[in-house]
This record gives structure tokens, C-alpha cells and sequence, in this order.
């Protein structure tokens, strides 16, 4: 019984990330060009990036083993790295499934928004310009520029602030965190960081105003605040 169980559990598991890799973005770089709304990153060897770069380097040599955990757990690109703040044991994909799939969706967009500038600029990661710098998240093959898990940290923050405006302060401070934990990581450069914060921002912005979005934002707002027990906004 227990192998069918764990055999259960790794299909649902495989199934429900299937799914995730299958939402469908809200928008992508045809509307939002974020080449052409972002300045260039620092060049090579410019003094920016060796300031950038000594940043790194003096976080890898004084985060707390604290600190590194937080940056660790961040790696993962989901809503749920905000349970922190909601702050209540109900805050899960399993009583929340018009709200996950929502954020699947939100998720989704990051990638269909971020991917084309990071492919366009093409700035190569900390870690294959310094050989001093030791990542302790997972590594990618992507550009560094801007940071995508930045991007949907910000994207993440105002959405879920939009929803639970009582803790706007508190999400959006964990959303910051949740971006300057791709540098506490050694993944990502300061002003990676800092045009991901924009992207998110802009995307936000962006993709409020359609349709589809609002739909099922209304939906998953009111089904996240049924099951915290929050009252009707």
C-alpha cells in the first residue's frame, strides 16, 4: 500500500507540473518588448559590473547560513513562497485551486515576457564571469538579464497584494527579498535584480487591463479570501 501510495503521489505530482508548464500566459514580449523598454546591461568589465560583481562576492563570504536557506527555498518560482506572510495553514494548492491555476497562468507570463530579452542581451551569469563566485541555488543557461525570478517575484507580490491589500506592505517587502535572494544566491547581478523588478511592475500593469485576466482574477481573489476567511473586497 505505501508503494501505490508514493506511486500516487508521483503521478499527481508530475501531473500537476505538466499543467503548470501548460498555462497559458496572460501576454508575451510581442506586447510587452522589454529590449525595447530596459536599458542595456553593464558592459563587460565596465566598472558597474566589477561593483556588482564585488557585491556578490562579499554576500557569499558573510550571509548567514539563515540567509542561504531563504535564497535556496527561493529558487522555487511559485506563489506559495509567500505562505510566510498570508499566514495561514488553509494557504494551499489543494484548497486553492482556481487561485493556483490562476497563478499558473502568472507564472507562465514571466517566461513568455523575460525569456526573449534575457536570449537577446545574452549577459553571462555571475558565476561563468568570475570563477570566484560559488552559487549555492540551482545554476541555468539562460542569460542573467534581467533576472526572471525577480520579475515574477514583483509580478507575484502586486498581484497577491491586489488581493490582499491588508498586507500590501508585507507582500511586496517579501517579493523585494524574494529578488535580492537571486544575488544572496550568487546567480544574479544587483541591476539584474533591479530591471527584473521593473519587468514585474510592467507586466502587472500591463496584463490587468485584459479581458481574461480580470476574469479569473475575480475568481481566484474571492476564492482566496472565502478560504482565509476574509471578508468580501
Amino acid at each position: 500500500m505505501r508503494n501505490l501510495a508514493l506511486s500516487l503521489a508521483l503521478v499527481i505530482g508530475l501531473a500537476s507540473s505538466v499543467l503548470a508548464e501548460d498555462a497559458k500566459p496572460f501576454s508575451d514580449a510581442k506586447e510587452i518588448d522589454l529590449v525595447s523598454l530596459l536599458p542595456a546591461p553593464p558592459a563587460i568589465n565596465s566598472p558597474q559590473m566589477q561593483a556588482e560583481l564585488a557585491e556578490i562576492l562579499t554576500i557569499q563570504v558573510t550571509r548567514t547560513p539563515e540567509m542561504a536557506a531563504r535564497a535556496v527555498a527561493d529558487a522555487d518560482e511559485d506563489v506559495w513562497r509567500f505562505a510566510d506572510v498570508i499566514d495561514n495553514p488553509k494557504f494551499t494548492k489543494e484548497n486553492l485551486p482556481k487561485f493556483a491555476a490562476f497563478f499558473d497562468r502568472v507564472v507562465a507570463t514571466e517566461g513568455a515576457v523575460v525569456d526573449p530579452a534575457k536570449d537577446f542581451w545574452k549577459r553571462p551569469r555571475p558565476h561563468l564571469y568570475s570563477d570566484l563566485v560559488k552559487p549555492i541555488v540551482p545554476l541555468s543557461k539562460s542569460g542573467a538579464y534581467p533576472s526572471g525570478h525577480t520579475t515574477v517575484g514583483t509580478l507575484m507580490g502586486i498581484v497577491l497584494s491586489n488581493m490582499v491589500p491588508e498586507k500590501r506592505t508585507e507582500l511586496m517587502a517579501r517579493a523585494w527579498e524574494y529578488g535580492h535572494n537571486r544575488i544572496v544566491g550568487g546567480i544574479h547581478y544587483a541591476s539584474d535584480v533591479e530591471t527584473g523588478r521593473i519587468a514585474g511592475t510592467v507586466i502587472a500593469e500591463t496584463i490587468r487591463t485584459h479581458d481574461d485576466y480580470k476574469a479569473e482574477f475575480e475568481a481566484a481573489k474571492e476564492e482566496l479570501r472565502s478560504v482565509l476567511g476574509l471578508p468580501h473586497v
